[in-house]
């Protein structure tokens, strides 16, 4: 399974602490998440649906 791999725009500089990626294998197809400062440590992997749910979750998610 190959990803093409993008930076989040939301990713600032080398002392960044929160910084992502996302790949995608084709339209339609699975979504990986890794973290950009770590690409070998490994990547989650989710359908659109399941991607949709997470990016839902955390924009309604409450601060503690």
């Amino acid at each position: 399974m190959t990803f093409h791999w993008r930076k989040s725009s939301h990713s600032g500089g080398v002392d960044d602490k929160q910084c992502v990626e996302l790949g995608r294998l084709a339209p339609g197809a699975a979504i990986g998440v890794r973290d950009s400062k770590d690409p070998d440590g490994g990547n989650l992997t989710l359908t659109p649906a399941q991607f949709t749910n997470l990016l839902s979750q955390l924009k309604h998610r409450t601060t503690r």
